[in-house]
C-alpha cells in the first residue's frame, strides 16, 4: 500500500471516530423534555422462571423448595446521569409493591426530566423516616401493603419481603411449610437496605425516549445469600433479631440489571 492511500485511509478512519463521537453528541445534548421511565422486575430462582406453586428448585443446603409467594416492597427511587448528577423521584409516590402472585411485576416512574442515566439506585422496603410519619402519611401504602399481605400490623411494622413455600431436605423428609417474612419491627430493628445497580447501557429520557429498565431478579439469594439460612433449622423466620437482618442482607443483593431498552415511548 502506498504512502498516500496510508495517509487518506487514516483520514477516513479519523473522520469516523469523529463522526461517530459527534453524532453521540448530539444524540445526548438534544435530551430534552421529561418522559416516563419503567421498571421491569424478572423474578427467578438461580436462573430458572419464578413458577409459583408447581415448579421445585434445589439450593445449596440440599433443600427442595416449592414457593408459593414472593412478595418484596421497593421504595425511594434515585437516577444517576453520566455528570454523577441525581434525580429523586417524589418520595410520596415512591414505594412499590412487587408481587408475584398478584401479577405486580413492573413500575413507571413518571415525568422523569431529561438525561442520559447509567445508574439506579432504590430500597428494599420501607425506611423509618416513612414509617414514623405514622399511619396517616402512608398514603396508597398502607391499603395496597395490607391487600398484598405484606403488613403484620401497624405497630409491628411492613413486611419488606414476604416468601413461603414448602420444602423437603436430606434431614426433613416430610414436607414442610416455610415461611420467611422480613422487615422493620416498628423502630426498634431496622432492616431496610438501599442498594445502587449501575445500567450495562445508559437509560435515554426525553420528550421522545422512554426507557425500559428489565431486573433480574433472584429469589435463590434470600436463603442462599452471603449467609446461608438453613430451613431445616429454623423453617419461620419473621422478628428474628439474628436471622432477619442476615436475610435482609442477603435480599439485598437478589437485583441485578439484565438489559435496557431505550427508543420512542416503547412497549414491551
Amino acid at each position: 500500500m502506498t504512502t498516500l492511500k496510508r495517509f487518506q485511509y487514516l483520514i477516513l478512519a479519523a473522520g469516523l471516530v469523529l463522526t461517530s463521537c459527534s453524532s453521540d453528541d448530539d444524540a445526548t445534548q438534544n435530551l430534552t423534555g421529561e418522559n416516563n421511565l419503567r421498571i421491569e422486575f424478572d423474578n427467578s430462582v438461580n436462573g430458572d422462571d419464578l413458577l409459583l406453586n408447581s415448579s421445585t428448585y434445589t439450593n445449596s443446603n440440599g433443600e427442595v423448595l416449592t414457593i408459593n409467594r414472593f412478595n418484596y416492597i421497593v421504595s425511594n427511587f434515585v437516577l444517576i446521569d453520566t455528570e454523577g448528577n441525581e434525580y429523586t423521584y417524589p418520595k410520596d409516590d415512591s414505594y412499590f409493591v412487587i408481587s408475584e402472585e398478584a401479577g405486580l411485576s413492573e413500575i413507571t416512574l413518571t415525568n422523569i426530566p431529561a438525561g442520559d442515566y447509567v445508574a439506579v439506585r432504590f430500597g428494599l422496603g420501607v425506611d423509618q423516616e416513612k414509617y414514623l410519619q405514622g399511619a396517616a402519611g402512608q398514603g396508597d401504602l398502607l391499603q395496597l401493603a395490607e391487600e398484598t399481605d405484606m403488613m403484620w400490623s401497624w405497630l409491628a411494622g411492613y413486611k419488606f419481603l414476604n416468601f413461603e413455600g414448602s420444602f423437603t431436605s436430606p434431614t426433613v423428609s416430610e414436607t414442610t411449610d416455610f415461611k420467611i417474612h422480613m422487615g422493620s419491627h416498628g423502630s426498634s430493628l431496622d432492616n431496610y437496605k438501599e442498594l445502587t445497580l449501575e445500567l450495562p447501557t445508559n437509560a435515554l429520557v426525553s420528550s421522545t425516549l422512554s426507557p425500559i429498565v428489565h431486573l433480574a431478579v433472584d429469589a435463590n439469594q434470600i436463603l442462599d445469600g452471603n449467609t446461608k439460612i438453613v430451613l431445616s433449622e429454623k423453617a419461620v423466620v419473621m422478628i428474628d433479631e439474628v436471622k432477619s437482618p442476615q436475610i435482609a442482607t442477603n435480599a439485598a443483593t437478589m437485583f441485578r440489571v439484565d438489559h435496557v431498552h431505550n427508543g420512542e415511548n416503547l412497549e414491551h
